[in-house]
């Protein structure tokens, strides 16, 4: 039986060219980069490579990449340390309902310390409305942190919008683009905003590197203090082989890739929906298939408790989840959907994530389906 993975939201695989940069790196690039002798410049060379291309993929400078650790650090770095950089000017924030676990600990923290967090609302899409937002601007508003793209139901935010309103505001934007970044075509200019993380193991490449992009002028966040590496922005001695797997696996996410993966996987999505009312199953679509990641469906299989779906599908060799990846690998109903669905509490634990990448073609989708079929029949009798 080959195990078919369905699972991207929560990490993907690498791609073998990102696996092969990193073998070169590993073999060959050993110095420091902060070293000068010839050793730690051509580490030093490979970093700033990486550093350019990931700039341009964006439309940022190189001087505004920042690398670390990932998403979680980005976050945490781009709400922390930005709050308390800028808490003479005010102690209000602005965030959402339904942000990743590490911006909404993060806001949760700074509360402890004394500032004032609105969480907005979402509507039964899981979208915040823009007029939501402009009610709970205020003068006293430090900074605004609100995700690309959600990463359970795949709804996109307005954050164009609210980079264009927060244009002449105090208030700092972070935005949270470790699953969009992946599918949608990023332009930090046209965005307008201060602060965005990514994460590079939700791109096909290595786990522990990402990098937050952080507007040229803005007061710079300091999580991790130490060494004067990354112009003094986050010390430590930077993963060569992870940031130059990073840059490869962004290399190979042209704008026009994109655009080819989001028709294959807007395909994947419109069979599954497509099978199971042929079959007359009781579902919902939690989100939309509007403005909304390509990458994920969220289903909602009225009548099946989640759990037992996901074990029997993993018998079956298909890995799917229930929602984000980051609670300790608890099944448990999610908090999201919560938000989403306050009045119909059952949808939280009798949902499903399928999220798409590299590797997933059609067939997989069709075997996929029929099992999932076939499963939620034999599990409702």
């Amino acid at each position: 039986m080959q195990a078919i993975y369905l699972d991207h939201a929560a990490t993907t695989p690498m791609k073998p060219e990102v696996v092969g940069e990193m073998m070169r790196i590993m073999t060959n690039i050993y110095g420091n980069p902060s070293s000068i002798h010839q050793f730690g410049r051509q580490a030093e060379f490979e970093l700033e490579n990486a550093r350019e291309l990931i700039a341009k993929s964006i439309q940022a400078t190189p001087q505004e990449i920042v690398f670390n650790s990932g998403g979680t650090e980005g976050d945490n770095t781009a709400i922390i340390q930005t709050a308390l950089n800028q808490k003479e000017l005010g102690r209000h924030i602005i965030s959402t309902e339904i942000e990743h676990s590490a911006v909404l600990n993060s806001l949760k923290y700074l509360e402890t310390q004394g500032f004032e967090v609105t969480y907005l609302p979402v509507n039964h899409e899981g979208r915040i409305s823009i007029e939501s937002f402009e009610k709970a601007l205020r003068d006293d508003t430090i900074l605004v942190s609100i995700m690309y793209g959600n990463n359970e139901v795949g709804i996109i935010n307005p954050i164009r919008e609210i980079g264009a309103i927060l244009a002449e505001h105090q208030a700092l934007f972070h935005t949270d683009a470790v699953q969009a970044f992946g599918s949608e075509i990023i332009d930090v200019r046209d965005l307008q905003v201060d602060f965005l993380s990514v994460s590079s193991h939700k791109i096909n490449g290595p786990k522990g590197v990402g990098f937050v992009f952080e507007k040229q002028g803005t007061k710079a966040p300091v999580l991790i203090h130490g060494g004067d590496q990354e112009e003094k922005k986050r010390a430590g001695t930077e993963n060569v082989a992870g940031i130059v797997g990073m840059s490869k696996a962004i290399s190979l996410l042209t704008d026009e890739k994109k655009e080819q993966q989001r028709e294959k996987y807007q395909s994947f999505k419109e069979y599954i929906i497509q099978q199971l009312e042929v079959e007359n199953i009781a579902f919902e679509i939690n989100g939309s298939l509007e403005d909304s990641l390509t990458t994920i469906l969220n289903i909602w299989l009225k009548g099946v408790p989640n759990n037992l779906l996901l074990s029997n599908l993993d018998l079956k060799g298909y890995a799917i989840s229930t929602g984000s990846a980051c609670n300790a690998g608890n099944v448990k109903p999610s908090e999201i959907l919560k938000k989403i669905r306050p009045n119909e509490l059952a949808a939280a634990s009798e949902s499903i994530r399928v999220s798409f990448g590299y590797g997933n073609e059609m067939n997989d989708i069709v075997a996929f389906t029929a099992t999932l079929i076939e499963l939620i029949n034999k599990l409702k009798k």
